[in-house]
């Protein structure tokens, strides 16, 4: 992309020993510790018990593969209970956010691989939801998508390739979101001084997406509750992040967490929100290709050019192995 990448500060130790002080509430005291997952190691540690998957897992998409997924009986609380305090949703700052969220930012926040990766991702994802609705009985299978957080891009695939019909913004800066030329419509509010989405009606959404903001959210049970209701059922909420953050509107859970621990916290909102049908978390980071095989001095010195393809795509492949990585957690209603 020919755009600015805003290079966000990476989750680092320094703000994670601020706030460990003073708050976070172990995802131990949270999450069941005799939580079961086939095909899952399940590990204690100093934050809690952690499931991984040892070998990702095809989902049926060819941009995803499951990290986890998440059962009623991983959660120690039942559905509509809420294990987190003031502290874990506590910020450095403050603030009102409309003050921070002011001045219109039209970059990028994550890295262009990892934005490749997320269309390719959106793309499988709201072409499956299309081919449903027409399996279904919808004439065109036109796909309804709410993106929240939103800003001047959706990274959203072109509405040629995927037959998207209303796409709504909520977001808080009004010049990016009039720069946005996938949305359809747009509303600016502040989810986390009014998270309730009264503006549309149950059932209206196909998609709900939310990318690289669930962790500035202060009141994410209510917003995931709405999100629910506003989805059709069968739909999908699509809630992707990266390692990156403005650290100073971080929620405190968030920077404590490493990235196992980001996908859990995210689970657990769906789960302590709604009864959702399925809750997974998936690893959608393109994998790169292996770099070829390095000609041989010999060859190199016969021919020159040889040596430096090679360089150039063994540098290109290193590139990709060190760009952003991207999951999403997804849920189901």
């Amino acid at each position: 992309m020919s755009s600015l990448t805003l290079r966000l500060v990476p989750l680092v130790s320094a703000t994670s020993f601020l706030f460990g002080l003073v708050c976070l509430s172990t995802l131990a005291g949270i999450f069941n510790a005799s939580s079961s997952c086939e095909a899952f190691i399940i590990r204690q540690s100093s934050t809690g018990t952690r499931k991984i998957a040892p070998h990702s897992i095809p989902t049926g998409l060819f941009y995803s593969r499951q990290i986890c997924s998440f059962d009623v009986g991983d959660f120690a609380l039942p559905t509509g209970e809420w294990p987190y305090t003031a502290a874990d949703m506590n910020r450095i700052d403050n603030t009102d956010d409309e003050a921070f969220y002011s001045e219109p930012r039209l970059v990028t926040h994550i890295d262009d691989y990892a934005i490749e990766s997320l269309t390719a991702y959106y793309r499988e994802e709201l072409t499956a939801i299309s081919r449903r609705k027409i399996d279904g009985g919808s004439k065109d299978g036109t796909v309804d998508v709410l993106d929240m957080c939103s800003s001047w891009i959706s990274h959203l695939p072109e509405s040629g390739n995927v037959p998207l019909g209303r796409v709504v913004g909520i977001g808080m800066n009004e010049k990016e979101l009039e720069a946005n030329k996938a949305l359809t419509e747009y509303y600016v509010q502040n989810l986390n001084l009014k998270p309730s989405l009264d503006q549309f009606r149950d059932d209206s959404f196909d998609a709900v997406c939310n990318v690289v903001s669930v962790d500035y959210l202060t009141r994410p049970q209510d917003i995931f509750k709405e999100t629910h209701r506003v989805l059709r059922p069968g739909g999908c909420a699509l809630i992707s992040f990266s390692n990156r953050c403005f650290p100073t509107k971080a929620v405190a859970m968030w920077l404590q967490a490493d990235d196992i621990d980001r996908l859990t916290i995210v689970g657990s909102y769906f789960h302590y929100s709604a009864p959702w049908a399925s809750i997974e978390a998936l690893d959608i980071k393109q994998p790169a290709k292996e770099a070829p095989e390095r000609p041989s001095l010999g060859e190199m010195f016969n021919n020159p050019s040889k040596g430096f393809a090679w360089m150039n795509t063994a540098s290109a492949v290193q590139k990709v192995k060190a760009s952003d990585p991207m999951f999403v957690v997804k849920g189901v209603k």
